[in-house]
């Protein structure tokens, strides 16, 4: 009997890992991409045929990360994917010790074809609101100071914090920036440990993870890029950065 005290005991401290079932429905996030390759591990969104937005911290290696598009299992060919080269990386700056900006637009080598498991997320219209549940997505662990990736794309749900709540939570190091955007609290889903995941709110992409907070602590919320500030950065890049189209010459015409 005091055996088996002890190791019901020691579940419940933690000696023997929790278990994490916040798996997504299965190609539920066809905007979802994982990245891999090139010193690449984690996710970004999809928002074109050409492109992907994700963080600073998961930026990808041209020619040498490939983006993984119409994933679920990692682990298994489901016969949805495709598999492109990254081409051009557009980083955000600056980006220091204590960070302005965290955003990273990624240029595919080719375009991906769309289809029922590969869509592309639309981009905010408007910032998302204190209280707005959104939602979060990623290939890593749900549990906090468990760091082991997940198979498996995972799923929470976080709900937006104002501004000065999420401010108080920061250590001394770290400095606010308008670019910012919380979610997460005590006693609900707060951490994913992903380092591009990716947070949609009402249909919209509205963040990619900038510190993971609520995976350390989970009463603190997460920080993600407040994308709705973006669009004209975004749109710039894509503008600027596109794939050179061939130039037509115009037939000869020929007197008689």
């Amino acid at each position: 009997m005091n055996l088996l005290l002890l190791v019901v005991a020691l579940g419940l401290t933690g000696a023997s890992p929790l278990q994490d079932y916040k798996v997504c429905q299965p190609h539920s996030r066809p905007w979802q991409v994982y990245l891999r390759g090139g010193g690449a591990s984690c996710s970004g969104a999809l928002i074109d045929k050409s492109w992907i937005v994700t963080s600073f911290n998961c930026a990808p290696t041209p020619y040498s990360t490939i983006a993984s598009l119409g994933e679920h299992d990692l682990t298994v060919d489901e016969g949805t994917e495709q598999r492109i080269y990254v081409a051009d990386v557009i980083r955000h700056s600056p980006y220091y010790r204590s960070p302005l900006h965290s955003l990273v637009m990624v240029r595919l080598a080719e375009p991906a074809r769309f289809t029922q498991h590969i869509q592309p997320i639309p981009l905010p219209s408007r910032c998302p609101q204190p209280g707005e549940t959104c939602h979060v997505s990623g290939w890593g662990s749900t549990i906090p100071n468990q760091y082991e990736p997940s198979k498996l794309l995972k799923c929470i749900s976080v709900p937006v914090v104002d501004d000065q709540a999420c401010m108080n939570t920061f250590p001394e190091y770290l400095y606010w920036s308008l670019g910012m955007v919380c979610a997460g609290q005590a006693n609900t889903d707060n951490c994913m440990h992903d380092g591009g995941s990716v947070m949609v709110c009402d249909g919209q992409l509205q963040g990619v993870r900038w510190f993971g907070h609520g995976c350390s602590n989970p009463a603190d919320p997460s920080v993600y890029t407040k994308l709705c500030l973006y669009n004209d950065w975004i749109s710039d890049v894509m503008d600027r950065f596109g794939p050179t189209l061939p130039t037509v010459t115009p037939p000869v015409q020929v007197t008689p």
